[in-house]
């Protein structure tokens, strides 16, 4: 078995704005799948358009491609994206730290957030061309806490939690094959699979958890996720499946 999927390209740059970007610039010239990392980004943004600080030695790289399934899926690669950040992780920590994965797809290294993952359609008149998935993971620092929301997650780093060193270059590999890998599962047999293995690494399942979005917070046990990957509630007036939220423990 070789250390990169076959058929993917892989772009290594110094310095760009970010990868997501980088990544749109792409899109019309490319013609395979292809991995877009950055040693430095200098406009890096997280979920609805927030800054996001990437200190020096940690990752962030773009995925970008074709999805091979129908559109109202393509948001289903959050989940495979999140099992595979979490077994590349697994992967190179070993029994050092305890993971897990935060709905919908923020990955947990001993219950603080250590990777995040941003998804973004790219095409025109409607038509999905490309699919870009971000992914940045604090290997050698987490954030300050200032640049943080207040309500944040408290963020940890794999050298804090574990005393390990990865660089960013040792960590591309092992993502990128576990990512070809479950898309190949997701593509071949559905989401069925990648729910289950995703329920089986899922944070506070089986716990009272509070999602808000911009307008509702809603308040209830974190059951399970549906077959859109929404995340069902029970809550004090019934189940209730929420699409999108921020989730706080």
């Amino acid at each position: 078995m070789t250390d990169w999927p076959e058929g993917v390209a892989r772009h290594v740059l110094a310095r760009v704005d970010s990868t997501m970007a980088e990544a749109a610039r792409l899109a019309p010239r490319i013609a395979g799948p292809a991995w877009i990392q950055a040693r430095e980004q200098t406009a890096a943004r997280g979920r609805r358009g927030r800054d996001w600080k990437m200190p020096e030695g940690n990752f962030a790289a773009t995925l970008l491609f074709h999805p091979k399934c129908e559109l109202t899926q393509a948001a289903l690669y959050s989940f495979v994206a999140a099992l595979a950040l979490e077994e590349a992780l697994s992967r190179l920590i070993g029994p050092a730290g305890r993971l897990s994965i935060k709905w919908p797809n923020d990955v947990l290294l001993n219950g603080g957030k250590v990777a995040g993952i941003l998804l973004e359609s790219i095409g025109t008149g409607g038509q999905l061309s490309h699919l870009a998935i971000g992914i940045g993971v604090n290997l050698a620092e987490a954030p300050p806490a200032a640049q943080l929301e207040t309500s944040a997650m408290a963020p940890v780093s794999v050298a804090g939690e574990t005393g390990l060193t990865i660089t960013p270059e040792e960590f591309l590999p092992p993502l990128a094959m576990a990512f070809d890998r479950l898309a190949r599962q997701f593509e071949t047999y559905g989401f069925a699979p990648i729910r289950t293995a995703w329920l089986a690494r899922a944070a506070r399942l089986g716990e009272t958890v509070v999602a808000r979005t911009t307008t509702e917070t809603t308040e209830g046990v974190f059951e399970t996720i549906d077959d859109s990957g929404a995340m069902i509630l029970r809550t004090a007036h019934g189940p209730r499946a929420i699409a999108a939220a921020d989730v706080f423990f």
